[in-house]
């Protein structure tokens, strides 16, 4: 699978390094243009790029991992997401320092993104813990639960298996309006950090 990514910062990195472990290709963007790019794809190595926003929307899945100030105009960038899958893993923030909530009374912040990005099939996930708690790339990593919510099962199922095949065990919390409530910066799953041994099975009712 070709991942393309909106933004190319530390969340973006690292779901970049979790997908080119297990043999996926990725194309990452920045509102600084391919060039300012080139150490980093160096760095991840030969099956990863440097592109446009639109290259990297046009990508089987599609990452956007930039600051929620920057979301409106990252999306504007592409004029068409019709059909897309576009994984959310933004935070409704208005400032980092000091750190201040944007609005989140009323609809969801992965419902803004799906109105910005008309046609995308968006499913919100990555966003509820720091990247730092998942930046073990190792195959003995332990079994961490990342949550994921959207209105398209397909779309979900993609962004599921994905992050089922990088390591993590994945939990369905519902659509974007409901899920996305619990996910978004604010809701009771934020830091949730649930991990899982190799051993763990879930319990069977007779």
């Amino acid at each position: 699978m070709k991942i393309g990514f909106i933004g190319a910062g530390p969340v973006a990195q690292t779901i970049a390094k979790h997908a080119l472990s297990v043999g996926h290709q990725v194309v990452l963007s920045n509102s600084r243009g391919p060039e300012s790019l080139a150490a980093l794809v160096a760095e991840l190595g030969s099956d990863a790029a440097a592109g446009t926003a639109k290259e990297a929307a046009e990508q089987d899945l599609v990452v956007l991992a930039v600051k929620w100030w920057n979301v409106q105009s990252a999306l504007f960038s592409v004029s068409d997401w019709k059909g897309r899958i576009l994984v959310d893993t933004t935070n409704r923030v208005a400032s980092l320092e000091p750190l201040v909530l944007g609005d989140i009374t009323g609809r969801t912040s992965s419902e803004i993104v799906a109105d910005l990005a008309p046609g995308a099939k968006v499913v919100k996930a990555f966003n509820t813990l720091p990247v730092s708690w998942i930046s073990d790339f190792s195959m003995s990593k332990r079994k961490t639960a990342l949550f994921v919510s959207g209105d398209d099962a397909g779309a979900k199922k993609a962004v599921s298996d994905l992050i089922e095949e990088i390591g993590f065990y994945s939990l369905d919390v519902g659509s974007l309006a409901e899920g996305g409530r619990l996910q978004q910066t604010g809701g009771p799953l934020i830091g949730v950090n649930l991990t899982f041994s190799e051993r763990f099975v879930l319990p069977t009712i007779d």
